[in-house]
C-alpha cells in the first residue's frame, strides 16, 4: 500500500487563515484546519445543540492546526523547508510536526523524488548526487536543497525560471528576494548574467545558496545576504526576481521600484490564482504588468516601473 505523509503545522489562531494560504502552495488538496476559537457559536449554527463533547471543550483556543497530506512521490523535505521559510517570512510564529515518519528518515529519503529536470529552454536541473546525466545540450545546474525551498520541481520556480530567461540578456544584474536554495540567481549567472545577488531572511537558506553557488562555479559573481533585502542590499539591478508569497509581493511593491534599473523587469511568482488579481490590483499601482502566465492554479507576473507622466 502506498503510503501518503501527514504535515502537521502549530500556529497562533490568530494566523490560522494566513497559514493555510501558504500551505495551499504545498498542495491545493489535502489540506484541513483545526480551530476552536469560535467553538460554541460554531457548532450552534450548525447543529443547533448546546452540548458539546467535554474533550472538545478542553481544546487550546489559542492554537490553531493546520494539517497537509502529502501523496506518495512528493518530496516532504521541500515541503517542510517551503513551510518554514514562508512562515518564519510573514512572521507566523510555528511549529511542525511530520507524523509516521523519522526526521532523521525524511531529510534524506526525500532525494529519490528529486531527478533530473529541463526547465525553459536552455536549462537542466541535476540534483548533485547524480553522476554522468545526460544533459540534452542544456546548461547544467547542479542543486543541492538540502532543508532551503527551491529545486525547481514546483509551478512557482519553473515559472519564475522561465521568465527570467526570457527577459534577461547578457550580462545583466540580478536580485533574487527569497532565494531559497539559490536557484533562481544561479540558473541567470549559468544563463549569461553579470552578476547575481540571493537575499533571504533564514539563514539556512543562505548558507545552502552559497553553497550552490560554488558547486556551479560561480561563487565570485554570486552575493548571499542574510536579512532583509531593503536594509542589506545596495545597488540596482536588471533583473528582479520575487518567488515568494501574494502578502510578500503585495507588501514590497512600493518599494521594490527602488532597487530597480530604468528598464528593469520584476519577476513574481509564488502567487495562487485565488489571489492574482488582488496581487495585480496593488502591483498595477507602481508597475505596467507586460505578461502574466499561470500554470497548475499558480501565476507568474513580468512587471515594469510605470513611466512618468
Amino acid at each position: 500500500m502506498n503510503t501518503w505523509t501527514e504535515i502537521k503545522i502549530t500556529v497562533n489562531a490568530k494566523d490560522v487563515d494566513r497559514a493555510g494560504d501558504i500551505a495551499n502552495v504545498v498542495v491545493p488538496y489535502g489540506i484541513y484546519i483545526e480551530d476552536y476559537t469560535n467553538l460554541e457559536q460554531t457548532v450552534e449554527d450548525i447543529a443547533h445543540v448546546d452540548l458539546i463533547d467535554e474533550d472538545l471543550l478542553q481544546k487550546d483556543r489559542s492554537r490553531a492546526y493546520v494539517h497537509i497530506y502529502l501523496e506518495p512521490g512528493v518530496s516532504p523535505a521541500e515541503a517542510v523547508a517551503f513551510l518554514s521559510e514562508r512562515y518564519s517570512a510573514e512572521g507566523i510564529e510555528h511549529s511542525i510536526e511530520l507524523l509516521d515518519c523519522a526526521e532523521e528518515d525524511w531529510r534524506n529519503n526525500w532525494k529519490k523524488y528529486f531527478s533530473p529536470l529541463a526547465v525553459g529552454e536552455k536549462i537542466m536541473i541535476v540534483p548533485s548526487w547524480y553522476e554522468n546525466v545526460d544533459t540534452q545540450g542544456r546548461i547544467p545546474l547542479s542543486i543541492d536543497p538540502g532543508l532551503a525551498f527551491g529545486t525547481g520541481g514546483h509551478e512557482t520556480t519553473r515559472l519564475c525560471l522561465e521568465m527570467c530567461e526570457k527577459y534577461m540578456k547578457q550580462g545583466d544584474s540580478v536580485l533574487d528576494v527569497g532565494c531559497g536554495s539559490g536557484i533562481l540567481g544561479i540558473a541567470s549567472l549559468l544563463m549569461g548574467a553579470s552578476e547575481a545577488v540571493g537575499v533571504d531572511i533564514d539563514e539556512t537558506a543562505v548558507r545552502t545558496a552559497a553553497e550552490n553557488a560554488e558547486i556551479n562555479g560561480v561563487s565570485d559573481r554570486f552575493t548571499a545576504i542574510c536579512g532583509s533585502f531593503t536594509e542589506k542590499v545596495k545597488g540596482k539591478f536588471d533583473i528582479v526576481l520575487a518567488n515568494i508569497v501574494a502578502d510578500a509581493i503585495i507588501f514590497l511593491s512600493k518599494g521594490v521600484s527602488d532597487f530597480m534599473k530604468d528598464g528593469a523587469v520584476y519577476v513574481m511568482s509564488g502567487i495562487i490564482d485565488t489571489r492574482a488579481d488582488e496581487v495585480k490590483a496593488e502591483v498595477s499601482k507602481y508597475f505596467d504588468i507586460i505578461e502574466e502566465h499561470l500554470d497548475g492554479g499558480w501565476v507568474c507576473l513580468a512587471a515594469k516601473r510605470k513611466s512618468a507622466a
